[in-house]
């Protein structure tokens, strides 16, 4: 019988790094893999873990059942003209560990949803009505994607990159949206810089946005959150 002669050491190296990339990984684009069938969201618990701690409690259908979304937002109630609903792991504690959630976001006649990012989600939009321009921009080169989109139009948002949606029509507009996160996390980039607290020194504000002391206090006055 003929001895198999040994591999050659490149050969060995080729044949590892295949099954490295064969075995099962964690996914990279959402939240992690569950680790059971179901793990309903105990929010009054003070165990941090990695999103939330399972309750203890017995499990009813109305931890996977939210009837939100069927409700259009007030739209008057916001400075943007644009509200958004959210039907993640706060509002539907089965959502725990499953990495998905949607939200509805409405929109007065040139409403705009501000430039946003998801930190932990690429999100989908699917649009119920109006006509919406939308768009992202490149972390590669700041190119702006955009879009016209009308009823039955579907759209993605690549995770964490800076996205807007605006009403361009003379009617209300709506949509829903579908994140590959339980709680994909909204950052708005003007709330994010003129918002913080504590404040974003003006000195790093005047030179990021190459404008004036008074104008940096004038958009910081604006979008304060409010007191009492």
């Amino acid at each position: 019988m003929a001895i198999p002669s040994p591999l050659h050491p490149l050969a060995i190296v080729v044949v590892v790094a295949a099954m490295l990339v064969l075995l099962p990984s964690p996914s990279l684009a959402g939240d992690a893999d569950l680790l059971q069938d179901i793990c309903v969201a105990d929010l009054t618990s003070t165990v941090k873990v990695n999103g939330f701690a399972c309750k203890a409690g017995a499990v009813t259908s109305d931890d996977f059942y939210f009837k939100g979304l069927a409700v259009a937002g007030n739209t008057s109630a916001t400075p943007y003209g644009s509200v958004v609903t959210a039907a993640n792991v706060v509002q539907v504690p089965g959502l725990n560990t499953l990495g998905v959630s949607l939200s509805r976001i409405d929109y007065a006649p040139g409403g705009v949803n501000p430039p946003h990012t998801h930190p932990r989600a690429t999100e989908m939009v699917f649009v119920l009505q109006g006509t919406l321009d939308v768009g992202f921009v490149t972390a590669a080169g700041n190119r702006l994607v955009a879009k016209i989109l009308a009823a039955g139009d579907v759209f993605v948002f690549p995770r964490g990159l800076v996205h807007f949606q605006r009403n361009a029509g003379d009617a209300p507009a709506a949509v829903v949206a579908a994140f590959n996160s339980q709680l994909p996390g909204t950052q708005s980039l003007a709330a994010a810089v003129f918002a913080a607290e504590p404040e974003v020194p003006d000195a790093v504000l005047t030179k990021a946005f190459q404008v004036g002391t008074k104008e940096v206090e004038k958009i910081k006055a604006r979008l304060a959150p409010k007191k009492g």
